[in-house]
């Protein structure tokens, strides 16, 4: 068996790790809800891809809040063995990206590096612009308050026995 099909049939990390019959063990998992997504925030994702008129039952949620926690557990679990291997502590959007390639996921990984690249444009532009914008008011308010306060200064005598 090679080293991703071991890696994708026993996980470790997350508190709690499936073997290849998928049977949850471990000493960390507890059997509470803090290792998974909000059941709220989940159903809102799903309402989105689902019409107007659509029911999702309870069980769906917490089924698809299960899988998709263990989703990203998984490909996290993967960045963060690699991150480790080069001796970095902080895992990127791109270490995610060559995670899910590495698992096999090359679809995923391909359209979630447009969406990467897409991202760290739209921050770029935003501070840029914000940049810009700080220092062009900046500028502006220094250039108006100094043409304003020369241009009326005659008006308002330093000496109030002058006026």
């Amino acid at each position: 068996m090679d080293d991703v099909s071991e890696r994708q049939m026993h996980r470790r990390g997350h508190g709690y790790e499936f073997d290849a019959a998928n049977t949850l063990s471990g000493d960390a998992y507890t059997g509470g809800q803090d290792h998974l997504l909000p059941i709220a925030n989940v159903g809102r994702i799903m309402k989105k891809a689902l019409p107007p008129n659509a029911k999702i039952s309870k069980q769906a949620k917490e089924t698809m809040q299960e899988c998709a926690s263990e989703f990203i557990g998984f490909i996290t679990g993967e960045a963060a063995d690699s991150c480790q291997k080069n001796n970095r502590k902080t895992i990127n959007g791109d270490d995610i990206c060559a995670a899910m390639k590495t698992l096999g996921l090359d679809d995923y990984a391909d359209a979630m590096r447009g969406y990467l690249h897409r991202y760290k444009e739209h921050e770029e532009r935003a501070t840029s612009r914000d940049h810009n914008r700080i220092a062009s008011i900046d500028v502006v308010d220094e250039l108006s308050i100094s043409k304003t306060t020369s241009s009326i200064r005659h008006l308002f005598p330093t000496n109030p026995s002058e006026g």
